[in-house]
């Protein structure tokens, strides 16, 4: 074990090459000298040589991630836990918990892609309350690339039993519950984030975005207006302000199509209904070209505005823009 550990330590590549990987080399002949160890009779000397050895394989780990060689890091933050668990090291400190070794194996597992291993050290981090919501936001994240959204969610609902006051695991909460349909929840929990913290707009956008999509407009309306008054440049706002009133002109124009031929005037009155909507757009999507100038989809909503209002200057100016974009 002391050679190999003597081969990790050193700076000579020479030496280094006498062992692919000399710190597991070295931790597995002190297992193995304490498991023929019957009477303990090496307990302290092998015991300083294993903190020594922790402090390698700390810096291994550390130097590993960085690398971005996350399964090594894993296999050398797994091997400090069980270096810990020893008998010989327990004996002085039977309560301690390395819970920063714990929550980096966490870290390394996922991402070294090793979901369900990440899962068991955030577990065992948030058991202890280390790092707080934010371990179960990011336990929450394993199980949701492993598809299981229902663990998910209960991870999420357990952190923000205990953590009440943290917006980033009501943000993850609301997310699940908005991709699963289930707006009542989503706005729930919207509710209580905007009650915890009314200056965030991105609270007040998703709550415009559930109301428009259960069809209360005037309130998707109104939080929409909410959002641009806490952020003037909230890109999103404006755009869905402009679609929702955008496509209300449109819907008119439906029903003025369904007029009869004979019926003009009540037909021009229809349309004139429609213009009106399109009117209300029009703004919103102005401003979204200023704030994004090149999005095709802005673009493409100003040059039908200004086409149906017979703004033809700024129409042939878009027509201009739309064309350099192609």
């Amino acid at each position: 074990g002391e050679i190999f550990q003597a081969i990790g330590q050193s700076k000579d590549e020479n030496f280094k090459k006498l062992s692919k990987d000399p710190l597991t080399e070295a931790f597995n002949s002190y297992k193995k000298a304490m498991d023929l160890d019957e009477k303990h009779a090496i307990d302290k000397s092998i015991k300083m040589n294993l903190v020594l050895l922790t402090n390698d394989l700390t810096n291994q780990a550390v130097q590993a991630f960085q690398d971005e060689n996350y399964e090594k890091a894993l296999s050398s933050f797994e091997q400090i836990l069980t270096i810990n668990e020893m008998p010989v090291i327990k004996a002085d400190n039977p309560g301690s918990v390395d819970t920063v070794i714990i929550f980096n194996s966490a870290l390394a597992a996922y991402n070294a892609e090793k979901y369900d291993v990440a899962v068991k050290y955030y577990k065992e981090s948030a058991k202890y309350g280390y790092n707080g919501a934010r371990t179960y936001s990011l336990m929450a994240a394993a199980y949701q690339i492993q598809k299981d959204t229902l663990s998910a969610l209960n991870s999420l609902k357990e952190g923000f039993e205990k953590y009440p006051e943290d917006n980033s695991i009501l943000e993850g909460m609301i997310q699940i519950y908005m991709d699963q349909n289930k707006t009542d929840e989503a706005m729930q929990y919207l509710e209580k984030a905007i009650a915890q913290d009314p200056t965030k707009p991105r609270y007040y956008f998703a709550q415009g975005a559930l109301y428009e999509k259960t069809g209360n407009e005037q309130k998707a309306i109104d939080t929409y207006n909410k959002t641009i008054e806490i952020d003037p440049t909230f890109f999103n706002a404006y755009y869905n302000l402009g679609a929702l009133y955008y496509n209300k002109g449109v819907q008119q124009m439906e029903v003025a199509k369904d007029v009869p031929a004979n019926e003009n005037a009540r037909y021009e009155a229809e349309m004139k209904k429609a213009d009106e909507w399109f009117v209300k757009a029009l703004p919103f999507m102005e401003k979204c070209n200023e704030l994004q100038a090149g999005d095709k989809m802005v673009l493409e909503s100003l040059k039908n505005l200004y086409y149906r209002l017979k703004q033809m200057d700024k129409y042939n100016a878009v027509l201009e823009q739309i064309e350099k974009l192609k």
